[in-house]
């Protein structure tokens, strides 16, 4: 049985950005929060981690610093962006520790899962644009 991979639209309604490719993440391992059948955790929202949120994750069952070279993982670090699973972060959101979310590189599937409101009360600032 093949994946069946969703339309890469992020929760903007716009094209979905790569999120992080060092270290390179996604369900996938393509950098970006694409999202498909066999991707049961719902690794789609796109975060830069704080030290704050993998003690609480570690704390959860899911260690996200600690290398592991035998998957080739090499751990993260404060300020990694990371395509995490959303009822993760949906789970620190409601602790009140939950990352910052890259909003262009969040997958629009993180919607049945976390409601817009908070996903833009905790969006990175969009840099300016040059004109």
């Amino acid at each position: 049985m093949h994946d069946t991979i969703e339309d890469s639209i992020n929760v903007l309604g716009e094209p979905l950005k790569p999120c992080a490719f060092d270290p390179v993440t996604g369900f996938y391992r393509n950098g970006c929060c694409d999202t498909g059948s066999e991707d049961r955790g719902a690794h789609t929202v796109c975060v830069r981690v704080t030290e704050e949120f993998l003690a609480f994750s570690s704390a959860r069952g899911n260690d996200l610093s600690t290398p592991r070279p035998e998957f080739g993982f090499q751990g993260l670090r404060p300020g990694d962006r990371w395509c995490l699973c959303a009822e993760r972060w949906k789970e620190a959101w409601i602790a009140g520790v939950a990352p910052k979310v890259i909003l262009a590189s969040t997958h629009r599937a993180t919607l049945r899962h976390v409601p817009i409101e908070a996903l833009l009360a905790n969006a990175m600032p969009i840099p300016a644009r040059n004109t």
